[in-house]
């Protein structure tokens, strides 16, 4: 695959008609810088609520100017991303072009589900979910097995009116669609990947333990009965401090206390004290007195392992960069010429979007508990990513949880790049 880079564009404005106009100019001046893709087929397109209603508008303007874009998939959110920028409860758009070989992708939806054949078989998929959706936990990990790697990324569509999610297609990869006109409410949509479309993903935590990590010896639905064989509500009590009988403060705590949840057998907590990628983090949602019982957002089984945790901004921060840098040093190649070493060390105020990062473009999907003043200032958790990956095209949005794997999470972030060719580099 040739390392051209993914022309994005992003702008906010109270009418969608001038945000548009203004991303398109980003966009239309990319396609003809040398290095940038000029021919892309495939848009990702990420709205906040405040575009909602107007979703199927966008979507169709986009589409009129942009006749060579023949795909476009994605979802609204309470913010969306850019390459070094956050838009968090505010009217904005976020795009980005994908040049990518029209064999290697499907846009999929529930009027269009996915299915392999045809000469097509998915390795991995960029999913977007209506939360709303029965079971959509379950529909997720099914999802997962009908690709051959069964890693999924994305998110949970985030909006305080209509959730909507944008899947069309103009090379009959989904057909039927109808009056839908390509944006759907409910079920699951998005972009299935062939092998040649080269991708690495990351998850980064956001929560850190506050309380050893214990098993599951009993439960019943989602209640924590027991761990270790004790009431699981007496040692939540003991691991934070606090007790029933000054009812006031021990809910303050709880409320900002959390789970995480490991898969039986394996330990969630690394040695450093902080999780590993695999941990699900859920809500506490009360507590039963009478079997002395905890009650979380999710039906833990026998053997998983679980520790009470809090959000860290701190800790956050950290596995953000620490992901970020995973990235990178798996993309270094290991020799590199002249030219690309300084396309690499140069500072990050000169720097801009170069092949020679091998990225060509870049999905962040952040849960929404995460941005804004989460990590201490506006814009703080793109300009990370930026700061350990360089200028990159990148779009996405805050998400009401994100997916990755398998599964689904919460209050993490989960970093998805499109791989380039460093032997096609100048």
């Amino acid at each position: 695959m040739t390392t051209t880079l993914f022309p994005t564009g992003h702008a906010t404005h109270p009418q969608w008609r001038m945000a548009c106009a203004l991303v398109l100019a980003q966009l239309r001046a990319q396609m003809a810088l040398p290095g940038h893709a000029s021919a892309p087929t495939l848009g990702l397109l990420y709205i906040t609520d405040h575009y909602a209603a107007a979703a199927r508008d966008i979507l169709d303007h986009l589409q009129a100017e942009l006749p060579e874009v023949t795909d476009w998939a994605g979802t609204v959110g309470v913010g969306v991303c850019a390459s070094n920028a956050e838009y968090i409860d505010e009217p904005a758009l976020s795009v980005m072009l994908c040049d990518l070989p029209i064999d290697q992708y499907r846009v999929f939806s529930g009027v269009a589900p996915l299915a392999a054949g045809l000469g097509f078989t998915p390795h991995t998929a960029l999913v977007h979910a209506d939360a709303q959706t029965p079971d959509v936990a379950e529909l997720i990990a099914e999802m997962a097995e009908r690709t051959r790697t069964g890693y999924l990324f994305g998110g949970l569509a985030a909006s305080r009116g209509p959730v909507v999610q944008f899947a069309a297609s103009g090379h009959g990869n989904a057909p039927g669609q109808g009056a839908a006109g390509g944006v759907f409410s409910g079920g699951l949509s998005g972009v299935a990947f062939g092998d040649g479309v080269a991708l690495v993903s990351r998850v980064t935590q956001g929560a850190q333990p506050v309380a050893p990590e214990r098993e599951v010896t009993a439960a019943d639905g989602n209640v924590l009965i027991t761990l270790d064989g004790e009431p699981a509500l007496d040692l939540m009590l003991d691991d934070l401090n606090i007790s029933l009988n000054e009812p006031r403060a021990a809910l303050d705590v709880v409320r900002r206390t959390l789970v995480g949840l490991s898969s039986p057998g394996e330990r969630g907590v690394h040695r450093s004290g902080n999780f590993g990628a695999d941990v699900l983090v859920r809500h506490i949602i009360g507590v039963d007195p009478g079997r002395r019982g905890v009650a979380i957002a999710e039906k833990p089984q026998v053997g998983q392992r679980v520790a009470f945790c809090q959000r860290n901004p701190q800790a956050a921060r950290a596995d953000l960069m620490r992901i970020c840098a995973e990235i990178r040093e798996e993309l270094e190649p290991e020799e590199v010429t002249e030219t690309t070493a300084a396309v690499l060390a140069a500072p990050h105020e000169e720097s801009s979007p170069h092949p020679a990062r091998r990225i060509r473009g870049a999905i962040y999907v952040s849960c929404a508990g995460r941005g804004g003043s989460h990590f201490g200032a506006p814009n703080a958790e793109l300009q990370i990513v930026r700061h350990a990956l360089g200028d990159v095209p990148l779009t996405g949005f805050f998400a009401g949880g994100e997916i990755a794997r398998h599964h689904l999470y919460g209050y993490t972030g989960v970093l998805t790049v499109f791989v380039g060719d460093t032997d096609r580099v100048d």
